[in-house]
């Protein structure tokens, strides 16, 4: 009896790698949602998945990181990097969204933060603590986005989470507004912090300006604006796109 020849296995022809998979840079611009800018940049592209490694508000700018194609399976690195925003907060006014476009809810006088006050302010709140997330937000609760519960005028529990805030500087004041530089961990609410140190400062804050300008290893200086990118055509779109590799 004739012994069965070996198995053999007919190797996988090569996958087709398609130049625009990989990670996009994006200089967000104020107004639309991340989801939008994900929605515009799969259709001007044609690519079948984009996601991105943090989203941003409507209203704040800058980084944002879209993963294309193949890349989105790495979401959970860029969602789980520190980040690092400039922005700028106002004392004396507090809204319901911890923001400008929020409902004022809260004013007082502002005029005994001082610049010791407020560095020190700053100072406390370094290191590990517990922040409970907006009302405002896109955290959802029993399936519900909480934005969708507070447009009904409802508050709900939110569980506390732990946060780590290595860097709150302030870059200038003149009141009743501050501009600030803060580096943190992520799932950390910029606004919520501004809001807290206006508490602690006995006056109530809230944020008017937020840029992102590094998440993990990836800076704003390289990214490009959302009307240039929308330029492109996907030859130039895969010369600005950062390989998967980079990222493994």
């Amino acid at each position: 009896m004739n012994t069965p020849p070996p198995h053999f296995v007919r190797p996988a022809p090569p996958q087709h790698v398609d130049p625009c998979e990989g990670i996009l840079l994006v200089d967000k611009p104020a107004g639309p949602t991340s989801h939008d800018i994900v929605a515009q940049v799969r259709r001007a592209f044609r690519i079948q998945k984009v996601g991105h490694g943090g989203t941003l508000d409507p209203q704040a700018t800058g980084l944002l990181v879209l993963l294309l194609g193949r890349a989105t399976k790495l979401s959970n690195r860029f969602l789980g990097s520190d980040k690092t925003y400039e922005g700028a907060m106002r004392f004396g006014i507090s809204t319901d969204s911890q923001d400008a476009p929020g409902r004022v809810i809260a004013e007082a006088p502002a005029d005994g933060v001082t610049e010791d006050r407020l560095r020190a302010g700053m100072k406390g709140l370094l290191g590990d603590s517990y922040q409970t997330p907006p009302m405002v937000s896109a955290i959802k609760i029993a399936g519900v986005p909480l934005y969708k519960l507070a447009r009904k005028g409802e508050t709900v529990e939110r569980t506390p989470r732990v946060i780590h805030i290595y860097e709150f500087e302030l870059l200038g004041f003149n009141p009743p507004d501050a501009d600030f530089r803060v580096t943190c961990t992520k799932g950390t609410y910029v606004r919520t912090l501004c809001s807290d140190l206006g508490d602690s400062l006995g006056c109530g804050a809230h944020l008017i300006r937020l840029r992102r300008t590094v998440s993990g290893s990836l800076r704003i200086e390289d990214a490009a604006t959302l009307d240039t990118v929308l330029s492109w055509d996907r030859e130039t779109l895969a010369r600005h796109v950062l390989p998967m590799h980079r990222f493994v």
